[in-house]
């Protein structure tokens, strides 16, 4: 007997959404008020255990750590390039607890693999990659750099990548999604699945424009220019020449995304000018 999936899909939504009625505020999303102005965060990431996706990530972020090392392509920790990344990233995540209040248990780690990639990635938990590529290729400064890291801070920050997820599930509505829901188990078999899905995860466009906004509130709060904002994706239209770079096929770009950045560099502009003066 087959279970009519419309019926599956409208039960499953009035469980998560009743659930969602009841979440501990503390763990809900925020934004510090003084800075960017973005939507709600989607509902539909609560049907992702929080826990489970971040330990999927973790081990996710090992193996690629493991296979980089097997190919001599792991920066040591005497690696110019990395030491300026690592500093990079603690400017950036004290500003990262008033986005997403969990963040503060979040183990932050930054590697750089070395490859003519133009990448970067941040996996949920706070786990991010940078390719060599995309920091040698574009020529970029460190206010570059930090418009990129704050972008992929965002997106784990604003948990795009368990609403993504989570969605698909619906859709596929596998015995995934049920455990998820209703607590039946099978919690590797779902680390397994979340794994790969992260591998070959696409953001849609508002998590792409949530992503460059909540990024560019993160790194001016660090020190860091958000005008870089607007020649970071000059340099990124510029080289999205022929075949995109691989950072491109899943950041979609173009004029809309510089023209969003100016219209909130008012906003941005004044925390980095007291971020400034707290330094000097």
């Amino acid at each position: 007997m087959q279970v009519n999936q419309t019926i599956i899909i409208y039960a499953t939504s009035v469980l998560i959404f009743a659930g969602c009625t009841t979440l501990d505020p503390k763990k809900q999303l925020s934004a510090p008020g003084d800075g960017v102005i973005v939507g709600e965060a989607s509902k539909f990431r609560h049907i992702v255990p929080a826990g489970d996706l971040e330990n999927a990530a973790i081990k996710e972020f090992e193996k690629i750590k493991s296979k980089a090392k097997e190919r001599k392509e792991l920066a040591d920790g005497e690696n110019l390039t990395l030491k300026k990344l690592i500093k990079i990233s603690k400017k950036l995540e004290p500003h990262t607890v008033a986005w997403n209040p969990s963040s503060i248990n979040w183990n932050w780690e930054v590697i750089l693999i070395k490859s003519d990639s133009l990448n970067a990635f941040c996996f949920p938990g706070g786990k991010i990659a940078f390719f060599s590529g995309i920091i040698d290729r574009l020529k970029l400064s460190d206010d570059e750099i930090a418009m990129i890291m704050g972008h992929e801070m965002a997106h784990a920050l604003r948990e795009h990548a368990r609403a993504r997820i989570a969605k698909a599930q619906i859709t596929d509505l596998g015995a995934d999604l049920l455990s998820a829901v209703i607590g039946l188990g099978k919690s590797e078999r779902r680390l397994i699945g979340f794994g790969r899905q992260l591998l070959g995860l696409k953001f849609s466009r508002s998590d792409e424009t949530d992503a460059d906004l909540v990024g560019l509130d993160i790194a001016a709060r660090g020190g860091f220019n958000p005008q870089a904002g607007l020649s970071l994706w000059k340099k990124m239209k510029n080289a999205n020449t022929g075949s995109p770079p691989e950072w491109l096929s899943t950041h979609p770009s173009g004029s809309n995304r510089i023209s969003e950045i100016s219209k909130n560099l008012p906003r941005v502009i004044p925390l980095y000018e007291k971020s400034r003066k707290s330094i000097n």
